[in-house]
């Protein structure tokens, strides 16, 4: 357990969150919410019975079926506004969200006016200290086609505010060469470049990840344990890995990584990464879905053995490693 001093520092740090996506955020009265609008009848106990999972494919399941109820701008609206209201709870003063604007188009809805909607909704926000920025995400499972008309979305959408093009979804699916002028694209159009990466997948896919796509962070990354040489290449470029403990246990992922059958939150590799020089930043992943929050993610770290010292790092390492003007969003 964290010492009740330590768990009040936490919850004081202001703190930037760059792993979170939005789908991910919809609390079950919100999935109820959605789902009445639509005609569909869903109680909370159903949404926690989905929002549980054995392993990623589960997970990955669960995602699509909430998903299907995002239909029109008003309901993206309704999800970033619930987002902005949490964030502010965990002291979050500045974000980078990412969105499915691949699923957005796989269900032939207009991302432009969705974006525009999530934008109407979070303006407000900054007033009160949370500024977002947006990351445009496809899903590596359908495909580079597919992944190049996300970043031709961005273009259309013409916002300052997306800072970068990611790619999540099924990691084991398409190569990752395939997404190589997908990337180079969306470096032409001046956006960062993301990957989920290390996750289910080997060391490989980081690698790959790093030098055929120019990914400047990674998502999760916790296969570069099983890779000495790769975690000396992370320390010495200053790749970031974004972190995401309780989604790592939820997932069943970390128990693969480590080859073991089972896994508690003391044996993830956050405190080797740190230590042995890689940036690490500390964030959610999906916090209504693996019911967590971002300072409960940081007690998760202080569990691994991490000194105050250290979690205060990490915070710090939150706004380093934003893809904004240096110090935008920072809290006092």
């Amino acid at each position: 357990m964290t010492p009740p001093l330590l768990s009040d520092r936490i919850a004081s740090l202001p703190k930037a969150e760059l792993h979170l996506h939005l789908e991910g955020s919809i609390q079950p009265a919100t999935v109820c919410a959605l789902t009445a609008h639509h005609a569909t009848v869903t109680i909370e106990e159903e949404v926690r019975r989905r929002y549980a999972y054995r392993d990623f494919p589960e997970f990955i399941e669960a995602f699509k079926w909430v998903t299907s109820f995002l239909r029109e701008p008003q309901d993206y609206a309704l999800i970033a506004t619930d987002l902005a209201e949490h964030l502010l709870t965990q002291r979050v003063v500045y974000t980078e969200v990412t969105v499915s604007i691949g699923v957005m188009l796989l269900r032939k809805q207009q991302p432009e006016a969705n974006f525009e909607a999530l934008l109407r909704a979070t303006e407000p926000f900054e007033k009160r200290g949370l500024r977002f920025r947006w990351v445009f995400d496809a899903a590596r499972q359908f495909g580079a086609d597919a992944a190049m008309e996300v970043v031709e979305s961005a273009k259309r959408c013409n916002s300052a505010a997306i800072v970068a093009f990611g790619i999540g979804g099924d990691e084991l699916s398409v190569p990752t060469k395939e997404f190589r002028r997908v990337y180079d694209r969306a470096a032409q159009l001046g956006l960062h470049r993301l990957m989920h990466a290390g996750e289910v997948g080997g060391p490989e896919k980081i690698r790959e990840a790093i030098e055929l796509l120019g990914a400047e962070r990674i998502g999760h990354g916790i296969a570069a344990i099983n890779d000495p040489e790769l975690m000396d290449l992370l320390a010495e470029r200053k790749i970031p890995l974004e972190i995401c403990p309780a989604s790592n246990m939820k997932t069943g992922v970390l128990a693969r990584q480590l080859q073991r059958e089972k896994a508690t939150i003391e044996d993830h590799p956050l405190p080797k990464f740190l230590r042995d020089g890689i940036p690490v930043v500390l964030s959610t992943d999906d916090p209504a879905m693996f019911h967590t929050t971002l300072n409960e993610e940081y007690a998760n770290a202080a569990r691994m053995g991490l000194q105050e010292e250290e979690l205060a790092r990490i915070a710090e390492m939150g706004f380093e490693y934003a893809f904004s003007p240096a110090g935008e969003g920072r809290g006092a």
